[in-house]
């Protein structure tokens, strides 16, 4: 189910708003009238989109789109008449996805839309490759530092390697596990 969160203190702008997203293949929209609200709502509706004005009374949306970054990960687009510098700097350093200038179309609003989730798979899919390239980086370390210690040992290189292997294999371990096993051995 695709679900979507708006949040603005305008029900004719919520209005709007779901009227778009329903279009754009929505099956289900959560509706607040603050950012406080909104900040509640999403960790426990956990929506695909989130869409936020940025002028609205108890929580401003980029003070809510920082809070909702804290719990859950979500493509954020500002809904707003602001075009000043601070708000725009404030909207980039809390997260936000996509900036829509009001008054919009519906037009406008698919484009932002598309874009801004577009945006957060590739932007997810690179943290996701960076974090596998980081483990497998910090799992070659360990190796070469457990063949170092059994090179030592009077072992060469391709021995070392080959006797991590077996143990892993013998034992179905990873050979990281292996690698810190032998590490901690040593100490």
């Amino acid at each position: 189910m695709k679900v979507a969160l708006i949040a603005d203190d305008e029900p004719l702008i919520r209005r709007q708003v779901a009227e778009a997203l329903a279009d754009y293949g929505f099956d289900r929209i959560i509706e607040a009238e603050n950012g406080a609200q909104a900040v509640e709502l999403a960790p426990h509706e956990k929506p695909l989109l989130i869409v936020l004005d940025v002028n609205m009374p108890v929580m401003d949306g980029v003070t809510a789109a920082e809070n909702i970054r804290k719990s859950i990960s979500a493509p954020i687009i500002l809904l707003t008449g602001a075009t000043d510098t601070e708000t725009i700097e404030r909207a980039r350093d809390a997260g936000v996805s996509h900036y829509l200038l009001k008054p919009f179309n519906a037009i406008q609003m698919r484009a932002t839309v598309e874009l801004a989730i577009h945006q957060f798979i590739e932007v997810s899919n690179l943290q996701d490759e960076n974090a596998k390239l980081k483990e497998a980086l910090e799992t070659r370390k360990r190796v070469d530092k457990a063949k170092g210690l059994l090179m030592g040992k009077g072992m060469s290189e391709p021995e070392a390697y080959r006797k991590m292997q077996k143990i892993a294999m013998d034992k179905r371990k990873s050979l990281k596990e292996v690698a810190e096993a032998i590490l901690l051995m040593e100490h």
